[in-house]
């Protein structure tokens, strides 16, 4: 039978001022499939173990379906843990791996129908009477998998099990976890940093930073409202486009969104969500734009509810099924901590000694170089070059594009913005729009 698992403002501390989770409150239904995710270091393990019983919840509670639960030792609880690195005993054959659990609670039985109808179900029946070293690492985690599905447990708590793996076989074991947790129906609790296995795994996603749970929703609900700056540049690949900005709300004409050296003009009359931003007025916000909200067109083309920028070409991704462009259209990236890794400096002695800049040392210079001009957004051309343009500077912008579209690096481009895709954030990172209404196709 599947459990519900509720937690309760639970905190786990270690020492006097270690804080790995604070304050998380979660309730998991009967049958769901619930993915904490979140960047290395966030509390996630921490939540899954303290669910366990192998960790010791520090303040809050536990309840499992509705019972005070922080006593209960981790066999009490009935749950299965599936963990990163197999976690296999060597010195036994795959049989009497995935039977281990049915032994220790009844040795006397014979388990032998229950092991291998488990072995069927997990496609593994072939190699049971093989030793873990002589399996793929696939095979070893269906084996491990196995030795938690044989108890029937109330719950499946899962720590990575697949980040060991290549991609080609995580992207198949993912298809098989979906697939057998939904026909075994258990309460299912997963951890990634993998946001592709979070999106397409869960049936709600929760993410955390810094021991602290930032949204839960439904995987659509995460990536069309994010409910702060940083899960919005934590879902999504490529990351969304975040750009440092300010409302500009004049009595009399248009309100527009700065970009630095571009504006956005927002459309008359004024979107309800777009009314919130007057309050914004002078003040420093964050533009996120999704790469899909933007495309490589003439202002000449533009659909109701776009407006036109230009940006040029510094870099173009070929994927195969599209190409990802990297601009610069003025604008000034937001850093988000947590995701931005610190750039290391050469120390002053060796680039003294090289008699020269280091790679790293211009890179940065690169990185936060003079920004190029652009006033007039281009109509017609999409390699045209400014003949005053700057010196090369970082990209700010990735658009989306088909694979056969052909950009020339240095060329300058027409871009389209639809503003029905535009995300706002204050100063604290929190969003300010859209509202959830005005997300096509979002129901709410």
């Amino acid at each position: 039978m599947s459990r519900a698992i509720s937690l309760h403002s639970v905190s786990k501390t270690y020492g006097r001022s270690s804080r790995a989770v604070d304050r998380f409150s979660l309730s998991v239904a009967p049958g769901e499939f619930v993915v904490l995710l979140g960047p290395s270091g966030c509390g996630k393990s921490t939540v899954l173990r303290m669910i366990a019983g192998l960790e010791e919840v520090s303040e809050g509670e536990l309840l499992l379906d509705g019972e005070p639960s922080n006593d209960l030792s981790p066999r009490e609880r009935g749950m299965a843990m599936v963990f990163q690195n197999f976690a296999l005993y060597p010195n036994m054959t795959n049989r009497a791996n995935i039977g281990f659990p049915l032994k220790l609670e009844n040795p006397r039985r014979d388990h032998t129908d229950r092991v291998e109808s488990t072995a069927r179900m997990l496609g593994i029946e072939s190699v049971l009477d093989r030793y873990p070293r002589q399996l793929s690492g696939g095979e070893r985690q269906r084996v491990a998998m196995g030795r938690a599905i044989s108890r029937r447990p109330s719950a499946f708590l899962m720590d990575e099990p697949l980040s060991n793996l290549d991609a080609k076989l995580r992207n198949h074991l993912r298809a098989e976890i979906a697939q057998l947790t939904a026909e075994l129906g258990v309460t299912t609790v997963y951890v990634t940093h993998d946001q592709a296995e979070a999106m397409s795994l869960g049936d709600r996603v929760a993410v955390m930073r810094g021991g602290v749970l930032q949204q839960v929703s439904t995987p659509r609900e995460v990536y069309a409202l994010p409910e702060n700056v940083f899960v919005a540049a934590f879902i999504g690949t490529p990351r969304i486009n975040l750009l440092q900005a300010v409302v500009h709300a004049p009595l009399e004409g248009r309100m527009s969104i700065d970009l630095g050296r571009q504006r956005l003009p927002l459309p008359e009359p004024l979107s309800a969500d777009h009314q919130l931003l007057r309050i914004q007025q002078g003040r420093p916000i964050i533009v996120g734009l999704r790469s899909e909200a933007v495309r490589i067109a003439p202002r000449s083309q533009a659909r109701p509810g776009e407006v036109a920028l230009s940006g040029i070409v510094e870099h173009v991704e070929y994927q195969g099924h599209e190409a990802l462009v990297h601009l610069n259209t003025g604008s000034r990236p937001a850093v988000v901590p947590d995701l931005e890794s610190a750039r290391p400096q050469a120390p002053q002695r060796r680039r003294a000694r090289s008699g020269g800049t280091g790679v790293l040392e211009r890179l940065k210079q690169r990185a936060t170089g003079s920004v190029a001009v652009l006033d007039h957004p281009a109509e017609e051309s999409y390699a045209v070059r400014s003949p005053d343009r700057p010196a090369v500077t970082a990209s700010d912008l990735v658009v989306r594009t088909g694979p056969d579209m052909r950009l020339r690096t240095g060329g300058q481009v027409p871009l389209l913005v639809d503003l029905a895709h535009l995300y706002v954030f204050d100063h604290s990172g929190r969003r300010i729009c859209p509202l959830p209404r005005d997300i096509p196709g979002l129901d709410v």
